[in-house]
């Protein structure tokens, strides 16, 4: 280990008043950047991009001629093709019960929604005439 731990900081000496002695504080060499949309955007195009070249040389590498039959369907396909096929009609048949529940879910969200913004708020609505009241604990429910 030839780096030091902590090489993003600077020691830096500041001198405490006129006679007194100088300390050392932590001060980092560049300030903190917060990450951006587009920073994230670019970084899952690049990932995307990635995915994609695996994709073509998997396809190109199995170019093989599998016979595929489906209902009644004889189709000749590239292996690779065929796969690929398979693979996307796995995830689409996946991903229909979850987008039927968070359908689901959305509804029930926007029912409560309208239910509630039509009844007043549990508890008194007035202020008390008896005198200043300790304020309640907020509980979610």
């Amino acid at each position: 280990m030839t780096a030091p731990r902590n090489s993003h900081v600077r020691l830096l000496p500041i001198v405490n008043g006129q006679d007194g002695p100088a300390t050392t504080r932590l001060t980092p060499l560049r300030p903190a950047v917060k990450r951006s949309r587009i920073g994230d955007l670019w970084i899952v195009a690049v990932v995307f991009a990635i995915v994609l070249l695996l994709l073509l040389i998997f396809v190109l590498q199995n170019g093989q001629r599998a016979e595929v039959t489906f209902l009644g369907a004889h189709v000749v396909l590239p292996l690779g093709v065929a796969l690929l096929l398979a693979a996307v009609v796995g995830v689409l048949l996946v991903a229909l019960p979850g987008t039927a529940r968070i359908a689901q879910l959305r509804m029930r969200a926007r029912r409560s929604a309208t239910r509630s913004a039509g009844r007043p708020a549990p508890g008194p609505t007035a202020p008390s005439t008896t005198g200043p009241r300790a304020p309640r604990p907020h509980r979610e429910g």
